[in-house]
């Protein structure tokens, strides 16, 4: 067994980014060595205050603003990056997180399969990655697992596949602000439709990632590029979250529908509504997967696997993997499958 302890470094102490920290101080193997965050409030602050959870005999870790007072050439084995959903927007963050020798696993939806969108980037992180030994990863519960990663899976039990369904109903209770926004969870009704048709929400970041993944997995060649449409979900009873608050008559969420062609029909189908406190009016959440082939798979999950704790599992839980990886960028169908890690996480590195 690897005798030092895992390395792990945090840039992003929102959310995502503080309830990663919560679940890695509760597992064996692994140190928190360092944490970046920009907002006013954590900065300064030790991560345990900021988490209120004793700190004990462990060493204290203080947020800092500058990721240069974070990290250096090979001070961690792994950077968990929770700070963007665009990978034109996280490129620079990487780029200085690999070239400082330090594998990386990043929340960005669009990481979760970068080439689809960002080929050229897609490439030069790879390249990047691979001339500083060094794997790079992106993933969570949705792009990563949920609606992409399940639905190859279960297509490994057939031996034809004519279409696919996947749709997750969920709740955007748990996620920061930086969600919210591209939701635009909290706008008027009017506001919404104003700022979608300027292209300023981005809704669920996501389905060109899942349905590139889906088909590329499988052998299947889009027609053309995938196509979405975005409808406000409007509320009738008051919502509140940690991070929002909605008032009737305003935007709790927003229906997301996906659409992927491949020989002239309809072969992929995604569809995606999600919104703060859905309990609320009566939406109950889930997961299901539907594959017409051979044999036919209809797969339910009630309620669903929430967004929240399923990200901050599917990142912890891929750090032995990422670390194991020879270099370079990856996706979740490039790595051994996730796993949870209930005993010591050295015992899973093997580099």
């Amino acid at each position: 067994m690897r005798k030092e302890n895992v390395k792990v470094v945090i840039w992003g102490f929102g959310a995502m980014g503080s309830g990663m920290a919560e679940v890695l101080l509760r597992k064996k193997g692994v140190d928190i060595v360092g944490v970046c965050d920009i907002h006013p409030d954590r900065v300064g602050k030790s991560v345990f205050e900021v988490l209120g959870i004793p700190r004990k005999d462990r060493e204290d870790v203080v947020i800092q603003s500058d990721i240069n007072k974070v990290i250096r050439k090979g001070s961690a084995d792994v950077l968990l990056l929770a700070t963007d959903s665009f990978t034109r927007k996280t490129f620079a963050k990487l780029k200085l997180i690999i070239e400082l020798g330090i594998n990386v696993i990043s929340t960005a939806e669009e990481m979760a399969y970068p080439k689809a969108k960002e080929p050229e980037l897609a490439a030069e992180i790879d390249r990047l990655a691979k001339a500083n030994g060094v794997s790079v990863l992106g993933t969570g519960i949705n792009p990563g697992l949920m609606m992409d990663l399940l639905v190859i899976l279960m297509t490994g039990a057939c031996t034809d596949v004519e279409y696919v369904k996947a749709e997750r109903v969920n709740s955007l209770s748990p996620f920061g602000p930086a969600v919210m926004e591209e939701q635009g969870v909290g706008l008027t009704l009017e506001e919404f439709n104003k700022q979608s048709a300027a292209g300023h929400l981005s809704g669920h970041v996501g389905f060109n990632e899942s349905i590139h993944m889906i088909c590329d997995a499988i052998g299947w060649k889009l027609d053309k590029a995938v196509e979405q449409t975005m409808a406000p979900i409007v509320s009738t009873v008051l919502r509140k979250t940690k991070y929002a608050e909605v008032q009737p008559g305003n935007v709790a969420g927003c229906t997301m529908k996906g659409f992927g062609h491949v020989n002239g029909k309809l072969a992929v189908e995604m569809i995606h509504p999600q919104q703060i406190e859905p309990q609320l009016e009566g939406t109950a959440t889930g997961d299901y997967v539907v594959i017409r082939g051979t044999p036919n798979v209809n797969l339910a999950n009630k309620p669903e696997v929430p967004g929240g704790i399923g990200t901050i599992a599917m990142c912890i839980n891929m750090i032995p993997q990422v670390i194991n990886a020879r270099p370079g960028l990856h996706t979740m169908i490039d790595l051994p499958v996730p796993r949870a890690i209930m005993g010591d996480m050295r015992e899973q590195i093997h580099v």
